[in-house]
Formats: C-alpha cells, structure tokens, sequence
C-alpha cells in the first residue's frame, strides 16, 4: 500500500467513527504531496517528516504541531496495523508556541482590506479565484463574526434572507446556530447573490455559497494566501514585536472588540449584553468569548469614559 492509500484509509477510518477530521484531512494530504504520492510509508523518513513539519523555512511555526500530531495519530494506526515499522516522527515534539495576539483591524484598515481584493486580482489574472467572491467571504466573515470554517461551509440554502438569518451547521464543539444580520448586511448579501446568478453560477440549495471561476469549492487554505496577498496590497502589517502578521481570523477578534466597543458608546450594559455576544459568536460559555476581547486603545478609552460618567453621577447624588 502506498502512503497515498494509506492516508486516504485513515481519514476514512476517523470520519467513519464520528469525527470530522477536517483539518488532520488536509494536514495529511500536504504530506502526502510532500512526500510524494508514490512513496512508501515504511520508505518514510525522520528528515523527509521534521522538514514537512517545520516547513516552510525551517523553522517552528503556529501549525508544527498540529502537522506533528496529525502524522503520530496516522503512524500509530499504521503501526498497529503493520503497514510501518517504527515511526518516523522527530524526537522532540514541537514547542507551543507563544500566545498569538489577535490584530484588530480598524474600520480604515477593514475598508483598505474590502477594495484590495479587486487590486489583487489585477495582480494575479490566472488566479482561480474570483475577486468579487473573495470580497464577500471577507465582508461576511467579518459581519457575521464567524469562524473563517463556518463561512466557507456555507451553502445557498443556508441564507434565509426573508428572515435575514444564516443558519450555521454543526460547528466547533458540534454546534449549530442561527446567526442574524441588519439591513445594511443583508443588502450586501443580496447583492452578491444576484451576482452570482448573472455570472451563471449553480444556485440550487446544497451549492456552496463560495466557488471558484470554475465552479469548483473555494477552499480555505488557497483562501488564507490570497488574503496575506490582498494584506500586503491594503498596506496592513503590525510592528508591535509580534511573531505573527494579521490572520484572517482577525477578522472575527475585530468584529468581537468592534461589537462591544459599540455597546459601551451606546451606554449599554455590557455585563448583561456579553452572554448574548457569547452565544451569537457560538460559544458555550463567556471564557471562551473573552479570548476575542482585546483591550484596545478605543475600548480602553470608552470604559474610561464610562467610568468617569459613573463616578460623576455618585458624586452628584452625594
């Protein structure tokens, strides 16, 4: 068995018994292409594995070890089953790597973000993808605050724009959700879906929302190199001493900060109003949501403001 079938046979194993397994999925085919479709698992080597791990320049990334982990869970299956021998995984596990700190886009920068798509595609006329699709991925994720997952899974009939919901399938922790949108959201919405009915697009329910020029599914990691691209062309980069670059799961952090930012402007009690964040973002409790909860300049100004207002008022009732 070559270590193509091999893959192949573990993914359907682990779907089979209940897991999605989508992103081990697709963690092991990269290695299969890494190491070539061709080969042999007990022709596997400990090199051939740390430089698919530590790739691209060597070196340890945010997905080392969920590149490690996806080839231990599959090696051990193989092990038992004596299609390998030893497993050739590095001695050392990966590190974990520091606590990523979210980027929060400002509405400038999320604005630079939307029209750069159209100048990406100037620069990449052989793309695949079409520009006016990338824009709408990017403006829903952002508008809806979903996981960039839940926006690729869309499908047509998951929009139900007469109640201006979209309804979320199982997702993290197997949840599903309704999440609903304004006006000004479902104008936008609309708009792309009359484009793709111009541009002869399949529209039956179970097509996905978001496809390619030739009509293939527009898959999240091609999607996470176009976005760096249209990035580089909106000028956006953090200086901050970082390890990493803006994320298009930013986008989601954003609209969380942008949200309760809002509600503190709007004098609204956002101890009372955080539980319903939490639960239009899809998590099971306020832990969860508080990783999306950075403290920014603006939020630092408006609770200060909200604070002094507090502290005026019990002056003058005293």
């Amino acid at each position: 068995m070559r270590l193509e079938e091999m893959t192949e046979a573990y993914i359907a194993f682990r779907q089979s018994i209940g897991e999605k397994f989508l992103t081990n999925a697709v963690v092991l085919r990269s290695f299969v292409r890494h190491a070539g479709a061709s080969a042999y698992p007990k022709e596997l080597t400990v090199k051939t594995c740390s430089d698919f791990i530590y790739a691209p320049n060597g070196r340890l990334t945010a997905n080392s070890r969920i590149k490690y982990g996806a080839l231990k869970g599959m090696f051990e299956w193989a092990v038992v089953r004596g299609l390998m021998g030893d497993m050739p995984l590095p001695v050392d596990k990966p590190r974990r790597l520091e606590y990523i700190v979210p980027y929060i886009y400002s509405k400038e920068e999320l604005r630079r973000i939307f029209d750069a798509t159209l100048a990406y595609q100037v620069k990449r006329n052989g793309s695949k993808a079409c520009p006016e699709c990338v824009q709408a991925v990017l403006k829903i994720t952002y508008f809806l605050g979903l996981r960039i997952s839940e926006t690729m899974g869309l499908r047509i009939s998951d929009l139900h724009m007469d109640e201006s919901y979209a309804y979320i399938h199982k997702s993290k922790f197997y949840k599903s959700r309704l999440v609903p949108f304004n006006a000004q959201v479902h104008k936008m919405i609309d708009a792309f879906l009359r484009w793709r009915i111009k541009q002869g697009w399949p529209c039956d329910g179970e097509t996905y929302l978001f496809l390619n020029k030739d009509h293939t599914r527009m898959q999240t990691p091609r999607l996470r190199c176009i976005f760096k691209c249209i990035r580089g062309v909106a000028g956006i980069s953090r200086n901050d001493g970082a390890a990493f670059q803006p994320r298009l799961h930013d986008l989601r952090h954003s609209f969380a900060v942008h949200r309760l930012n809002s509600w503190y402007k709007q004098g609204v009690d956002v101890q009372k109003a955080l539980p319903k964040l939490s639960t239009y973002l899809g998590h099971r409790n306020l832990a969860n949501t508080s990783v999306y909860l950075t403290m920014t300049d603006d939020l630092l100004s408006e609770a200060n403001a909200l604070f002094e207002n507090y502290k005026n008022i019990k002056k003058t009732r005293l």
